[in-house]
């Protein structure tokens, strides 16, 4: 590579004659004694003072020629500011929310008389039936409900009518614990006909989880009947990373994405940060809230999620011009007409391909956007560098 260092004028006007001294004009360029005696400790020379070497500030520019930058490709960007968005992506697992999963569970013995609803899956409606229980027990429960009835009004009098009416309180709230719905009370008052079977109605819209038991059978109290899940709104547990925890907070809203739907986002709200993390992972849960009125995100499916947030905006440039050098950053600076200069930036966090600069560049700047190329430059680019490096210490 052609390169060719910059060195400043001396304000000692050069000498014509044949014997004048010889100096290395490339330890001269970095601030190193040239090694010629007949400068060094001379008084009334220019550049010396006493004999004591004066410190004019030296320049670390090189130079790699237009046509040669062009040659190799050479690329240049401007410092700019720009908008910094920072984008924090997890993965997750769909489950129904727990708050509308309803688990049918008999309250009575009997016989499943008849299954309304067969496998999982089904959708069902809101009072949808599910299935029908027949018992004796729930028999003599509503015929002692309507003999209070008929009770209270066939009393005359207000003070004879206070007993039947409490007792009437007690057997509806008895009837509602054997999961017959207020409906179902109100039409047996108007109807007065005791029945033996009871009949359970879906909740909420939703779709039915698991069916445990078949037509026919008998069935005890505790016994688990029929799960119905609303999918109306699904939970996402998510997990990230404990540097990223600083950034979350409750009601945040993110995007889900999901491979079965491409191009289709979904509304995600975090509605729960678990303070405990695992220890292998170094991760928490996070619980986000999904609204899903269509039903298409399913309990089981993995999806995306991704919380993007407005981080101001800084000086920026892009993460190829940036040479690190250990403990430091350098970029090249175009000074034009071939001119680069080495100098060192303070970056701050990187935003996909550009990094934030918090100090040593200013608005507008050219600075070399493709700088590997200088690490294999000869060796008077590294000499130029190993000089900045001194002259900064």
């Amino acid at each position: 590579m052609d390169l060719v260092p910059v060195i400043k004028e001396s304000a000692t006007p050069a000498s014509s004659s044949k014997n004048a001294p010889r100096h290395d004009h490339a330890a001269m360029l970095v601030g190193k004694p040239t090694g010629s005696s007949e400068m060094q400790g001379m008084p009334g020379m220019p550049g010396m003072k006493g004999g004591v070497e004066s410190k004019a500030p030296q320049t670390s520019e090189f130079v790699v020629p237009v046509e040669r930058q062009q040659q190799i490709g050479v690329r240049y960007a401007k410092v700019e500011r720009k908008p910094l968005r920072h984008t924090i992506r997890a993965v997750g697992l769909i489950v129904p929310d727990k708050t509308r999963n309803w688990q049918f569970v008999s309250r009575v013995d009997g016989y499943v008389q008849k299954l309304d609803v067969t496998a999982p899956g089904e959708l069902v409606e809101k009072d949808a039936p599910l299935l029908s229980i027949y018992s004796p027990d729930l028999l003599t429960s509503e015929r002692e409900f309507v003999e209070l009835l008929r009770m209270r009004d066939q009393a005359k009098s207000k003070d004879a009518r206070d007993t039947p009416q409490r007792l009437i309180d007690s057997a509806k709230r008895r009837l509602q614990l054997w999961n017959v719905t207020p409906q179902q009370i109100s039409e047996l008052e108007k109807t007065r006909k005791a029945s033996d079977t009871l009949t359970l109605l879906s909740p909420f819209r939703g779709v039915v989880q698991s069916v445990p038991v078949e037509q026919g059978k008998s069935v005890k109290t505790g016994d688990l009947l029929v799960e119905v899940a609303d999918l109306s709104v699904v939970w996402l547990w998510a997990e990230f990373y404990e540097n990223e925890l600083s950034m979350l907070q409750v009601a945040q809203k993110l995007t889900i994405t999901a491979k079965s739907y491409p191009g289709q986002n979904f509304d995600g709200t975090i509605s729960l940060i678990d303070p405990f993390l695992d220890a292998t992972k170094r991760t928490a849960k996070v619980r986000i809230d999904i609204p899903n009125p269509d039903f298409k995100l399913r309990p089981g499916m993995y999806v995306n999620a991704e919380l993007e947030m407005d981080m101001g905006a800084a000086l920026t440039i892009p993460v190829s011009a940036v040479m690190p050098t250990g403990t430091r950053s350098v970029v090249f600076v175009d000074k034009g007409e071939g001119k680069l200069e080495p100098r060192i930036v303070q970056l701050g966090t990187k935003y996909g391909d550009i990094y934030e600069v918090k100090s040593g560049l200013e608005e507008n700047e050219r600075v070399v956007a493709s700088a590997n190329f200088l690490i294999d430059a000869e060796s008077k680019v590294q000499g130029a560098l190993r000089g900045f490096e001194e002259e900064k210490r």
